[in-house]
């Protein structure tokens, strides 16, 4: 493999045959330079995107995680993989990447959140609920960063996401109708176009699949965390406004009120996906 970019000092883009391919080798930058070969035994890791948008996702994302983050994602992959006994995809070590790294980053802002999913992971899924807690020892070892156990919700449903869930027909229709009309209601409240290639989409329409499933059949989580709310309301007031219009048509549609943490979620997940500036996050 022949190197054409480094990224950064563990983070290389190479030509593998007739295709680019971005690799994990620790030290790269030091070790090597633009057009010297790379033997497939000194590289953690490749990544082989399917087209020329992923490619530049993939890379943006690794070429700006820090050491600790990417290091953490790469032993927790490792990790999940012998308890699911499941081999998992390259999207997935990258949505958990940028996962981990916007944790940390709300870190630092004392930003923890309680999963509206929290009740059902620790008792549909144990095993995965599990492996979201080593995750979060596995984070603290690797970025000095603790993170309380309910983080590990989040981290879990990466990894429940690998299973092709069972759902009625008709709860499958109305859970995609919802969805639907929900990122409707945020494109035109935001007068935008989504980037339907971004992970912050991808991780906006995966939270409202599974909001939209809690909502069609009915479940409700209350568990209030008045002061986060109240944070991310003057935070990101324009979400704030979206949310309430998305408030409107729950109610209209199921009669259900949306409480305060899926409110808090959706917000954070909204001022993401809205954002076209990387530096705002």
């Amino acid at each position: 493999m022949k190197i054409r970019q480094i990224l950064n000092n563990n983070v290389a883009l190479v030509e593998r045959g007739k295709i680019d391919v971005i690799v994990v080798s620790k030290g790269i930058s030091f070790r090597k330079k633009v057009g010297d070969t790379l033997e497939l035994d000194e590289v953690e890791k490749v990544f082989v995107p399917d087209s020329n948008d992923v490619l530049e996702n993939y890379s943006y994302l690794l070429s700006h995680a820090q050491q600790g983050t990417l290091d953490a994602t790469l032993k927790v992959i490792e990790y999940a993989e012998k308890n699911i006994e499941e081999k998992v995809n390259d999207y997935l070590y990258l949505t958990l990447l940028d996962h981990i790294d916007f944790a940390l980053k709300r870190a630092m802002k004392d930003q923890f959140i309680i999963s509206p999913l929290a009740w059902e992971v620790r008792k549909f899924y144990p095993k995965h609920y599990e492996i979201g807690k080593c995750a979060l020892e596995i984070i603290t070892n690797e970025t000095g960063v603790e993170f309380p156990e309910s983080e590990a919700v989040a981290i879990a449903l990466h990894f429940i996401n690998l299973q092709e869930s069972q759902v009625d027909i008709k709860d499958a229709i109305k859970v995609m109708e919802t969805v639907s009309d929900i990122l409707t209601i945020i494109r035109i409240h935001f007068q935008m176009q989504f980037d339907e290639g971004s992970m912050n989409y991808n991780r906006l329409v995966t939270h409202l699949q599974y909001f939209a499933q809690r909502i069609t059949l009915g479940e409700i989580y209350n568990s209030e965390d008045t002061e986060l709310n109240k944070q991310v309301r003057i935070m990101y007031p324009k979400a704030y406004i979206c949310v309430n219009k998305i408030r409107v048509y729950l109610l209209n549609r199921f009669q259900k009120e949306l409480t305060q943490d899926e409110e808090t979620y959706l917000m954070l997940h909204i001022h993401r996906v809205t954002q076209r500036n990387e530096s705002e996050e």
